[in-house]
């Protein structure tokens, strides 16, 4: 029997970035699954660095942690989110790993003597990186997002990567392009041009694009399709209409609407099974519920990466974000989620008492000085008003030292990463982390990845689980001070989740009794929730909010 050749995907951008290329590769991926059809993903990121861990979340957004402990960009999240599977480190790949590997296989003699060129030695690097993902995976059908937009030097070698692929294996290689056009105001009429400039760009590099995704404010019109199919060369059923959209988890199903999956198939010379019914059922449920929210849910998010330059951007929390709406929307709510900065609270702390009209707080992970008096400040108002409260990773730290300053009345309690010389360290380094530190080793040098916790019986996190271990994604430098665990304790604060050895603080609580929920986790359990598949903290944080919100209509 002839084996069946696995099809790759490119997925390019046009001359606009941040138009939605790792959304519409999430999806694309979606509905091919939803025919059969064995997918994954991998996200080219053309960045000297040689993984996203040490990019500030500000300028490139979340640093999504995979279960091999791999730091990635956060495509890599929207991926496994969409298609409900474990990626690993070789579905990820920046321009400085590829040089590293090429760099450290000359050095190894691997290359027995030869030259060492840019091309060829580049782009093969990459080619095998992506067939070893597919074979990996034993997929039918790769997705490959290359970032960045065309034209520039930084993705050159990637696209031509493809285009010698294309050249050796025209049956199996597919492009699209995701490119946006504008609508000016003062024109008010759906512009062409970056769209042609992009499609005559990419061709410079020896690539011509199969289908065209066009996104825009509104649905593309007859007539510029019409122009986009003339002047790009694409067949007009191939361009394809991505007006904007309320909620990203439409995509999938505005995809299918244009029969895009049929037309994927037919091109590819994939067997065109039946769609799933049941599974695309369940998306189409779920998708109608970020619409249909009859009641919201009222949700503050205290962090510190926030601002760029004049603007606001929330990408350095995706996951957190998402991971919210998932609880909130099987639960039938709409979150609202206001973004709080943290240093605001150390200006103006007469804020704090605004907290009070929300249904619940969330403070995600950070590392660094700047705002952590603001933080503890929030996190001591919410304990005392007993506000809905989840913290995670920094999050749960800031929990701990205030706790240590206000109940212990350990008054210069902190965190070595913020006061070394404090006298009461209840946040330590890690030893296996002392040596990093000491020896400037930052990148990939975290507790990274998948690790094992223990839960205790009667707390609030063995009843949102359900289950007495639990395995989560970590990504962190300091932990609980075991010398404070036993104090603590004794003071009435409760840690729920340990790890198997009992030495690392993973979950950290008040009782019910004490608070409606209090709880704060070292890990990052935003990475493994899914649409179909909400993560238990945040849906028993959501509904302790809703609870929160009935209380206090009920008392008015």
């Amino acid at each position: 029997m002839e084996k069946k050749s696995t099809k790759y995907i490119f997925v390019v951008g046009g001359v606009i970035s941040g138009v939605g290329k790792g959304i519409t590769s999430s999806s694309l991926g979606l509905i091919l699954k939803n025919r059969g059809l064995k997918v994954t993903s991998i996200k080219i990121d053309p960045y000297i660095n040689v993984d996203a861990g040490t990019m500030n979340p500000v300028e490139h957004g979340e640093v999504f942690v995979l279960k091999d402990g791999n730091e990635t960009d956060q495509d890599m999240g929207n991926y496994e989110r969409f298609l409900d599977i474990n990626l690993t480190r070789i579905n990820y790949m920046t321009t400085g790993l590829v040089y590293k590997t090429v760099i450290e296989k000359e050095r190894n003699l691997e290359y027995k003597g030869k030259c060492v060129q840019v091309v060829p030695h580049i782009p093969l690097e990459v080619i095998g990186r992506i067939k070893k993902a597919g074979e990996n995976a034993k997929a039918d059908v790769v997705m490959i997002e290359i970032g960045g937009t065309v034209g520039e030097y930084e993705n050159i070698l990637f696209l031509e990567a493809a285009r010698m692929m294309k050249l050796s294996s025209p049956k199996d290689v597919f492009f699209i392009m995701v490119s946006y056009l504008p609508t000016p105001q003062n024109v008010g009429e759906m512009k062409t041009k970056p769209t042609q400039h992009a499609v005559r760009t990419l061709n410079a590099s020896g690539i011509q694009p199969d289908i065209l995704i066009a996104r825009g404010d509104v649905s593309l019109d007859k007539k510029r399709k019409e122009k986009i199919s003339l002047f790009c060369n694409i067949p007009i059923d191939r361009v394809i209409s991505a007006p904007d959209v309320d909620s990203i988890y439409d995509i999938p199903l505005n995809f299918e609407k244009e029969k895009l999956s049929d037309k994927l198939c037919d091109l590819l010379g994939l067997v065109s099974r039946k769609p799933n019914t049941k599974a695309w059922a369940q998306w189409k449920n779920f998708a109608k519920h970020a619409h249909n929210g009859k009641e919201t849910v009222k949700i503050a998010m205290i962090g510190k990466y926030f601002e760029t330059g004049d603007y606001m951007l929330s990408d350095s929390y995706l996951s957190v974000i998402e991971a919210i709406k998932y609880s909130a929307y099987m639960q039938n709510k709409k979150p609202v989620i206001f973004w709080l900065n943290s240093v605001d609270f150390e200006k103006s702390p007469a804020k704090l008492k605004n907290l009070k009209k929300y249904d619940g707080i969330v403070m995600p992970g950070g590392f660094g000085s700047r705002g952590v008096e603001g933080n503890l400040k929030v996190v001591k108002f919410v304990r005392g008003n007993k506000i809905p409260f989840l913290g995670l990773c920094y999050g749960m730290q800031m929990m701990v030292i205030e706790y240590a300053r206000n109940i212990l009345g350990l008054k210069d309690a902190n965190t070595r990463e913020v006061n070394p010389s404090s006298k009461n360290i209840v946040i330590d380094v890690m030893e296996s982390q002392k040596e990093h530190l000491k020896n400037n080793l930052y990148g990939g040098s975290m507790r990274l990845g998948a690790y094992k916790a223990v839960l205790r019986e009667g707390t609030l996190a063995k009843a949102s689980y359900g289950v007495k271990e639990i395995t989560e994604r970590h990504r962190h430098r300091y932990e609980v001070n075991p010398a404070f665990v036993g104090d603590l304790e004794a003071k009435g604060f409760v840690f729920s989740g340990r790890s198997p050895d009992g030495h690392l603080m993973e979950i950290a609580e008040l009782p019910k009794s004490k608070h409606p929920f209090y709880l704060g986790t070292q890990f990052h359990p935003e990475f493994l929730a899914h649409p179909l598949k909400p993560h238990p903290l945040f849906s028993a944080f959501i509904k302790a909010c809703v609870e929160k919100k009935s209380s206090s209509r009920g008392k008015k």
